[in-house]
């Protein structure tokens, strides 16, 4: 059987690409046959990460995927603080098991920072599962009477990363404040969870409507968070002012 026949059954795309780059070109005949076969070894594991990395993407269903912590722009007067975004760009938090709470008005940049998080977090490797919490609330009541419930919050909790956007918009019904502190229950210690909100932290209870509920939601994910608190007018207020001056 020829050999890239073989390398195709086997999906070696990676292997098999470099090994026809290495037949195209005599340099390589100077290698030794260990130092060549490194190469495409190398080739097929990026190869495989590439792969890895584009599945990931797609699986996180961001609404920003072009969100990048590149592009976080430190110059707009919100609060941001740099060192601690670099801390959290490199990625501790995640292998930690720890969690990022975001809070600021509409328009400070916080669902943006948490998906250019997220997407740092892919390229690294790593899973992760964008949801406005609204949308989140739905899909558990309809998992719930498809019979799926169990199962949605098992695929919730393997995410390394789980985004919930606009926490507090609405104020949760009872069903939903219990079904958030299922989510959270299962994420605790085993994976981390980033969540934006346009209200500061000590007026979730009122969002939650239900003191034991979110005392046990605070307890489990606010004293183990990173904290990021903006302030500040729309960013895109801020830009739409400077490009009319």
């Amino acid at each position: 059987m020829e050999l890239s026949n073989l390398l195709s059954q086997l999906n070696l795309k990676g292997f098999n690409a470099a090994l026809t780059k290495q037949q195209e070109n005599p340099v390589y005949n100077e290698l030794s046959f260990e130092e060549r076969l490194l190469q495409l070894l190398q080739a097929e594991l990026s190869e495989r990460m590439n792969r890895k990395i584009k599945r990931n993407l797609v699986a996180a269903k961001l609404k920003e995927n072009m969100a990048r912590v590149e592009d976080i722009d430190y110059s707009i007067p919100r609060g941001l603080d740099k060192s601690v975004m670099v801390s959290l760009i490199g990625g501790e938090y995640l292998r930690r098991k720890q969690n990022i709470i975001i809070t600021g008005p509409t328009g400070t940049g916080k669902s943006y920072i948490a998906q250019a998080l997220a997407n740092r977090a892919i390229l690294d490797g790593y899973t992760a599962r964008y949801y406005r919490v609204s949308r989140l609330m739905e899909d558990l009541k309809l998992a719930r009477l498809e019979g799926d419930y169990v199962k949605m919050l098992s695929r919730l909790a393997k995410f390394n990363l789980l985004i919930l956007d606009d926490f507090g918009i609405n104020p949760l019904e009872a069903d939903e404040a219990n079904d958030l502190l299922e989510v959270i229950e299962d994420r605790v210690g085993v994976n981390s969870t980033i969540i934006t909100s346009q209200l500061p932290i000590d007026s979730w209870y009122d969002c939650l409507n239900n003191a034991t509920v979110a005392d046990a939601i605070l307890d489990r994910l606010v004293y183990s968070s990173h904290k990021i608190n903006l302030s500040g007018e729309s960013i895109r207020k801020l830009k739409s002012e400077e490009n009319r001056v």
